[in-house]
């Protein structure tokens, strides 16, 4: 059995399976549709949580980026775990207790304002918007590669799958939709690291083989280290960016995190307050298992790809030859990525062979001059197609590469359908129902929001055609608008009762219009490509990037917020005492001062 159909039945088996789910479970009642009738149980949740949470930006893109980056781009690891924490400490269980549907709803009626609600829509929308167009990205590499077509034509097929599960099934359908997403996708990212960690090292646990030797004795990442300064690129292992924009990266990664409205929304779908802080917790659990095996995919990938174009013992031995390339069944993965048009190479000075190397390195330059060489021929190599390509590059069983096709469209699609989710929501029942027409059918409300869904897909799937980066750089700009926006209004919601409505639209708009602008001078407006005037090699503020200026939005928030709140009416005493009342557990008594 050729690929191409072990591929068509590992795929058509899964979305068989997630379709017939949407069926079964499809939400008949605006209850169900936002938050799954409050029936899910802790576990299950926490499945859904992860399944949602690790996109295509954790599944497809993530490694890739650190493949090729090493240990600089551990941010994303830190950043997004650590958000996690944050969330579950300081925001999910008071916002379950809180009892409404959506982020939006809260964030209106803690701050007795219906343009507050409003503005907690538009941030909402613009956040999860980007956010989809990283998962669009992703969903285009993957149906591009496993379908042998183009990157447009897999994006556009699966903007129609999205569209046939998400939305009927509303909230319910996604829940249990993403449950078997989750055991698709960790299945399908820890299988192949297993068999790649056992060839590079014989160690079964990727994290373990990380650290561990290589057959010829000598530990992986000092042989990696060793191999990517040999052709000159940076150390692997060695901290080379700026650490300013280290540390605001990491900590616009965490606080988006924490005000990301569609992983918020998962735990509203819970009975019971306790509920949600367990929820968090298997979340957790659930999450380790592929983030803790990410940086082992990272670096063994990167190790076998380098060896793959110096097959004959690094420059010495002499570049793998372009007859090689067509010939030996081993590189056809190369060619099959080629037809995607994220894989390329050039024979530039007619040798015969393709030299990887870095040619912006003058110490390269030098040798480059003298063997004759007139750069890098290895031209393209889209990051997103890293995971993707593991099994191949490592020559594993067919019938794995199949289990990653599925498992990389379930990451992508699983989160897609989550946004596409908060974004319906968001529109239908705090935009029309909250603030246009309070009066509208249950039916009607449902209307709007599977209307909304559509027209979101849409979008999304028309800025993914030209993406503003790779999947996990799209999504780091959707994490730094909702840390900007999103998360300080949640926070001041919960835990100051000074905040009123005032301050709290002011300090949103603030953060969403300064982060945004950011963005947009680095990114083009609305991510049209030739319209930014700076780039991130090169920022308006220094070593500050668009991807890491949600930490500086979001303080411009708070201080923003707290200076209009303080110039301005204090905050109804009925809403000091609900602020009250969500934070302190019922039944608690006064302090005893003892």
């Amino acid at each position: 059995m050729d690929q191409f159909t072990i591929n068509l039945l590992f795929v058509g088996a899964s979305f068989a399976l997630y379709i017939g789910i949407a069926i079964w479970a499809r939400a008949g009642s605006t209850s169900e549709f936002y938050a799954a009738g409050r029936g899910v149980h802790p576990v299950t949740n926490g499945m859904a949580t992860a399944a949602d949470w690790m996109s295509a930006a954790s599944f497809i893109s993530m490694a890739g980026l650190i493949a090729f980056t090493g240990y600089d781009n551990s941010t994303f690891l830190m950043g997004w775990t650590g958000g996690y924490v944050l969330l579950a400490l300081l925001l999910a269980p008071y916002l379950r207790k809180f009892g409404k549907y959506t982020v939006s709803e809260f964030i209106g009626d803690r701050f007795y304002s219906q343009t507050a609600r409003i503005v907690a829509v538009i941030c909402l929308i613009v956040a999860s918007v980007t956010y989809v167009i990283g998962q669009m990205t992703g969903v285009g590499v993957a149906f591009g590669r496993f379908l042998e077509v183009s990157n447009t034509s897999g994006l556009l097929i699966g903007a129609c799958v999205v569209f046939a599960y998400a939305v009927f099934g509303g909230m319910k359908g996604v829940t249990y939709t993403q449950v078997a997403q989750y055991c698709v996708l960790i299945t399908a990212y820890t299988i192949p690291a297993i068999f790649i960690s056992l060839q590079l090292t014989g160690t079964p646990i990727p994290a373990l083989g990380l650290f561990g030797d290589t057959a010829s004795g000598e530990p992986l990442l000092t042989k990696l280290d060793a191999i990517v300064t040999e052709l000159g690129f940076a150390d692997y292992t060695a901290h080379h960016s700026n650490t300013l924009n280290m540390v605001l990266f990491t900590l616009s990664l965490m606080i988006g995190t924490a005000g990301l409205p569609h992983v918020i929304m998962r735990f509203f779908t819970v009975p019971k307050v306790s509920d949600a802080r367990w929820s968090a917790g298997w979340t957790l659990v659930f999450i380790a298992l592929l983030y803790l095996t990410a940086p082992a995919v990272g670096a063994m990938a990167r190790l076998n790809i380098t060896d793959m174009m110096w097959p004959n013992g690094g420059i010495d031995g002499g570049a793998v030859s372009v007859e090689e390339i067509d010939t030996d069944p081993r590189y056809d993965w190369m060619q099959t990525w080629q037809k995607t048009g994220l894989l390329d190479w050039e024979d530039k000075n007619g040798d015969g062979k393709i030299q990887y190397y870095n040619d912006q390195n003058a110490d390269m330059q030098a040798l480059a001059e003298e063997k004759g060489w007139v750069g890098n021929e290895l031209t393209k190599f889209n990051r997103d197609i890293l995971v993707l390509a593991n099994p191949e590059i490592a020559n594993l069983p067919g019938w794995v590469i199949g289990l990653v096709a599925a498992g990389g469209l379930a990451a992508a699609l699983s989160t897609a359908a989550g946004l596409l989710l908060a974004i319906s929501s968001a529109v239908s029942h705090d935009l029309v129902k909250g603030a246009i027409n309070p009066q509208i059918s249950e039916k009607g409300e449902l209307l709007a929001a599977r209307i909304a869904m559509a027209v979101a897909i849409v979008v999304a799937t028309y800025l993914g055609l030209n993406p503003p980066g790779f999947a996990a750089q799209t999504v780091a700009l959707a994490f730094g608008l909702a840390a900007a926006s999103i998360f300080p209004a949640l926070m001041m919601g919960i835990f100051s009762t000074r905040i009123n409505n005032t301050g709290a639209v002011c300090g949103m708009l603030a953060g969403l219009i300064v982060t945004l602008v950011y963005i947009f001078l680095h990114k083009g407006w609305l991510f049209i490509p030739g319209t930014n005037s700076f780039t991130d090699a090169d920022p308006l503020l220094g070593p500050i990037k668009s991807t890491s200026f949600g930490a500086i939005g979001a303080m411009i928030n708070f201080g923003v917020a707290y200076v209009v709140a303080g110039m301005t009416k204090e905050t109804p005493q009925e809403i000091v005492e609900l602020v009250e009342s969500v934070r302190i557990p019922r039944g608690a008594g006064a302090a005893q001062n003892k």
